[in-house]
């Protein structure tokens, strides 16, 4: 099976610290807690193609060397984009830029052991597991997640250039667009950067946009959408969530969602400090989205893990993101197909990348 995971905050855990090129299982524990995610613990579960992101902060909210200014903002996120062209030049990633970048899919995993929650595969550590991975470098797209280092039409297009095929214009509130926890509109300048992006065929992504900020973005713009990392408001009540609205707006559009493993987007707030997250609160997410729009062509996965949180606010039964295969398990156990289970694992994202990537 062929795992898609569109969104993994990469770059930000290595720029503060952590060793991306090690297991997850050698990088040290720090203040956002036990690493799950290293490049060789991707190639390990059968991950083969990640949405990298760049992700900055205000320093406002206490970031350590968070940016005041859209310049700085700017300054940063090349750093960012610097460090993927360095994993690039080492052989341990690959830009996918068009559909010709494209990893082939199942097929390319032909010579690959992909790990599952089969006897075998239980029955081996994860360190033979690690080196039984083929170390082919990991296909990633490049998402900015908060955007205010675009300033301009002319940054879009200077950002098109580097790679950059998705863009969510909030985290929280930003310069561009209201966001998680802090409401509103677009700004003017968002207004125009929006545009810019539609015009620069960039894929919006709308996991973290205010709704105010989402409707208008709908509005504005024609070209493709996704969520990358949200589930429903409807089991977790909160404006970080899609409402059911805002799902079916979605699927409207032709996008995808991705179901995020952050414990606390799983686990109901009744629910909360009672037990662990579970790989079955992700399931529950597959089947409440699976119900809502009628099938699960439009579900995938953005586990988000390390995301400023780790492996103790992430189902208990994923050490690293190298057992996601296990998630797979589950979908089957809970009476999904085998081809729903392989679209909501990967299929359903290589297709959409497959039409809304430029052709070359």
């Amino acid at each position: 099976m062929f795992i898609v995971d569109a969104h993994l905050d990469l770059s930000y855990n290595a720029l503060r610290g952590r060793d991306l090129t090690l297991p997850a299982a050698r990088q040290k524990p720090d203040d956002e807690g036990i690493p799950t995610v290293g490049l060789p613990d991707l190639r390990a579960g059968g991950v083969g193609l990640v949405c990298a992101t760049i992700f900055i902060e205000l320093a406002s909210r206490n970031a350590v060397g968070g940016y005041h200014t859209a310049d700085e903002a700017h300054e940063q996120c090349v750093r960012h984009l610097q460090w993927y062209n360095e994993q690039t030049a080492a052989g341990r990633m690959r830009w996918v830029r068009n559909r010709n970048d494209l990893p082939l899919g199942e097929a390319a995993l032909s010579a690959q052991r992909v790990g599952s929650a089969s006897a075998d595969a239980e029955a081996r550590s994860g360190d033979q597991k690690l080196a039984s991975a083929k170390a082919d470098p990991t296909p990633f797209i490049l998402l900015m997640e908060g955007a205010d280092a675009l300033r301009s039409e002319t940054d879009v297009a200077w950002w098109w250039d580097q790679g950059l095929r998705i863009v969510g214009l909030a985290w929280k509130r930003t310069l561009l667009a209201g966001g998680t926890g802090e409401p509103g509109p677009l700004t003017p300048l968002g207004r125009t950067i929006a545009a810019a992006l539609d015009r620069a065929g960039v894929i919006h992504d709308v996991s973290h946009l205010a709704e105010e900020s989402f409707w208008q973005l709908l509005d504005l713009t024609s070209g493709p959408l996704i969520a990358s990392h949200s589930n429903a408001r409807a089991i977790i009540p909160t404006d970080r969530q899609l409402s059911d609205d805002m799902a079916r707006a979605i699927a409207k559009r032709g996008g995808i969602i991705g179901i995020n493993l952050f414990g606390r987007f799983l686990v109901p707030p009744d629910e909360r400090g009672k037990r662990p997250a579970k790989l079955a609160d992700a399931v529950r997410q597959a089947r409440y989205f699976a119900d809502l729009l009628g099938h699960v062509r439009q579900l995938g996965l953005g586990t988000d893990l390390d995301g400023g949180f780790g492996r103790e606010d992430s189902p208990h039964e994923l050490t690293t993101i190298a057992d996601l295969p296990k998630l797979a398990d589950e979908l089957s156990v809970a009476g999904f197909s085998d081809a729903d289970v392989a679209g909501i694992m990967g299929r359903n994202w290589m297709e959409y990348f497959g039409r809304t990537l430029p052709a070359a």
